[in-house]
Order: structure tokens, then C-alpha cells, then sequence
């Protein structure tokens, strides 16, 4: 494993006109897009796939919603334009939980990002990068973009809204927003408000992006090189709470890794493992769509503005699955328990020692769940 930052491009990986497109396909905004914040964002563009087929009436479409550092590639291999196999690859395609023969699966980028959405490293309308002046979005923001890419695919009603973790955050607001338009809704390690400790750990992930030198106050993108220390420093620390301790403790304990002495400046096993992680990210991810979509994490509250968490809750009249993982030390079982109480849905618990992950690693126990939530 190589240690994370070395021999980076100067400015960390959103992805950019002219790279291989894969199976993303684009949607532009019909004009201004109000945001919760104030003020709008003027034009914008969302990146998507899909897979299988749009019926006849329309009553087949399922939307896949991403988690903080993914992207619309839910399925499908690696290839040109994808530098890895789809997310939920195991979950998506023919004869697969998210069933493709039968139903037409549609997986966006969420607004902010940066594999073909518009986000900070994107052109404003006079075609520099945004940078610093990208305006603060909320998940509810985000939802209402892809609110508009469903009309422009002519998609009245999901028949299911799906995602784990931030992804689990927009699928629940959807269903709180628009429950006119979401037949049933599976959410997956996520809440119904950020609470005091996830912001918590949020926030030096936003320092250390923030204090690299290479930041230059969000605006980077014509630097010589950009924060991708920082956002390095900040998958490392993030990726800890995406694990367990137990596991952690099984997979490394206080080994040395491998040909290195601690003692004499060497590294720890499971340091050089969050040094493989930071270096995967650094060199896929840009730095200022991470500090956007974290903050989008941190003030999600589907009951701000609507009486609180359980009056937004109870406007909710899609069927609703929430699963919880019992090893999540990020998003605890009780944020889930909370959310299944106040739609009246089904709680269940995802049994696995690989903590907040299991909502990625567990697809055989997330597989009952989507028959569970299809019927």
C-alpha cells in the first residue's frame, strides 16, 4: 500500500467533461433551483444511470440513492469511466433483489457531488469553477433536484426510494416531502436527524480538509495542486466510524504492517489500512463536494420547519422498511428504531461485524429487506 497523497494529480478526482462518460447519462436543471438557505442556484446538472425498462404506466421506476462518497454507478463492472464495480452490483440487475426485468432502477449523483453533478469543482455560468462561492445545499435541496429529474423521465411515483446511510437521509426525505410520490421506502443506517456526535466527527474531517495549505479557501481548482492531504487526513477519521472495534481489533489488533517497525518510524497494520483508504478517495473524490455534502450530513432534520422529527414522520404514507446495523457505532440502531416508530414501518437489524458499511457488505440480509419492502 502506497501512503495516501503521493503522486497525485493537482486537483483531487471530480470528474470532468472530456473524461469517459461510462453509463452516466446527464439531466439539466428546467432553470433556477430555490435553495432551503436562500438565495438559488442558477442552473445545474445531474449526473444518473439506470437499468432496465420504464413500463407502460410508469408504476415500475425504483430510485437508488447513494451515500456520502458514491456515486450513480449502484451497478455494473468497472470500466471506462468507472473505476470501480457498481456499489450495489449484487442488489441490481436480472433476477437480482432490485429485480432489472422487471423494474426500471434510476441511480443519480447527488447534487454537490462530483462525478457529473453539478458541485464546486463545476463551472459557474460565466464558466469558472464555482469553488468557495458554491452555496450550501441541504439534503432537501437535493431532493428536490432529483424530484426534477423524475418529472423529466416522466416518473409520477416511485414504486420503491432506496439508499443507505446519507443516501438513507434522502430517501426518507423524499417520503416526508413528496409522499404522494413514493409508494414505499427502504432506509438503511441512516436517521432522521443528524445528531450531536455525528456532527461531531464531522467537524474535524472539515478542519483538516479546511487547514491543508492547498485549500486556498475552497478556491483550488486553477491551484498547482489541491487538498488532497487534507481530504486524506479526513477519510481516515471517517473511516473509523465506518468500521467497528471489534472488527478492527480481530482483522489488525497492534500488528506492525509488514516489513515495517513501528519502533523506527514504521507504521501499525491498521494504519497502513487507512492509509489505502485515504489514498482510493483522494484519487476519485474532490475535496470541496466532500466538505459540501457534510455539511448537507449535518443539517439534515426532516423535522426542521414541520413541527418536528415526529410530525414530519407522520406525513409519511409510503411502506416503509428501516434497517439499522447492530455494530454501527456512527448511526446507532436507536436513530433507525426512531424512524420505523414514527412511519408505523417495519424495523429489522442487520446482523454483521463490519459496523456502518454493512449497508454495502450485507446484500444477502438487504436482498429480504427489498422483497420485504417490493412484496
Amino acid at each position: 500500500m502506497t501512503e495516501s497523497g503521493a503522486g497525485l494529480p493537482p486537483v483531487t478526482g471530480a470528474w470532468r467533461a472530456g473524461d469517459p462518460p461510462g453509463a452516466r447519462q446527464w439531466f439539466t436543471g428546467p432553470g433556477a433551483l430555490a435553495l432551503e438557505a436562500g438565495g438559488a442556484l442558477p442552473e445545474y446538472t445531474l449526473a444518473y444511470e439506470t437499468w432496465g425498462r420504464l413500463n407502460a404506466d410508469r408504476s415500475n421506476a425504483v430510485l437508488v440513492e447513494h451515500a456520502l462518497t458514491g456515486d450513480s454507478h449502484a451497478a455494473g463492472p468497472a470500466g471506462p469511466g468507472q473505476v470501480s464495480a457498481g456499489w450495489w452490483d449484487e442488489l441490481i440487475g436480472p433476477g437480482k433483489a432490485f429485480d432489472t426485468d422487471s423494474l426500471f432502477v434510476v441511480a443519480p449523483n447527488v447534487l454537490g457531488g462530483c462525478q457529473g453533478s453539478t458541485g464546486p469543482s463545476s463551472p459557474d455560468p460565466d464558466g469558472k469553477p464555482w469553488g468557495s462561492r458554491f452555496p450550501a445545499l441541504t439534503v432537501r435541496d437535493q431532493v428536490a433536484a432529483e424530484a426534477a429529474l423524475a418529472d423529466a423521465l416522466g416518473i409520477d411515483r416511485w414504486a420503491a426510494v432506496a439508499g443507505g446511510s446519507m443516501g438513507g437521509m434522502r430517501a426518507l426525505e423524499w417520503a416526508v416531502t413528496l409522499p404522494g410520490r413514493v409508494e414505499s421506502v427502504l432506509v438503511l443506517a441512516s436517521t432522521a436527524r443528524a445528531s450531536a456526535e455525528q456532527i461531531a466527527w464531522a467537524a474535524p474531517q472539515l478542519h483538516a480538509i479546511r487547514s491543508d495549505v492547498a485549500w486556498h479557501g475552497g478556491d483550488y481548482y486553477t491551484a498547482a495542486e489541491g487538498p488532497h492531504r487534507g481530504l486524506g487526513v479526513a477519510r481516515r477519521i471517517a473511516h473509523v466510524t465506518y468500521r467497528c472495534e471489534p472488527e478492527l481489533r480481530t482483522r489488525f489488533g497492534n500488528r506492525a504492517q509488514e516489513r515495517e517497525d513501528p519502533l523506527r518510524g514504521g507504521r501499525f497494520a491498521v494504519e497502513s489500512y487507512l492509509d489505502h483508504h485515504a489514498d482510493k478517495l483522494v484519487r476519485r473524490f474532490d475535496a470541496g463536494s466532500y466538505a459540501v455534502l457534510t455539511e448537507s450530513m449535518n443539517t439534515h432534520d426532516v423535522g426542521r420547519g414541520r413541527g418536528g422529527v415526529a410530525a414530519a414522520l407522520g406525513r409519511v404514507t409510503a411502506r416503509t422498511v428501516v434497517a439499522s446495523v447492530d455494530s454501527d457505532r456512527l448511526y446507532p440502531p436507536y436513530q433507525s428504531d426512531e424512524i420505523a416508530a414514527g412511519t408505523g414501518g417495519t424495523a429489522a437489524v442487520l446482523n454483521s461485524p463490519y459496523g456502518h458499511d454493512s449497508f454495502l457488505i450485507e446484500t444477502e440480509q438487504i436482498a429480504g429487506l427489498v422483497k420485504t419492502l417490493l412484496g
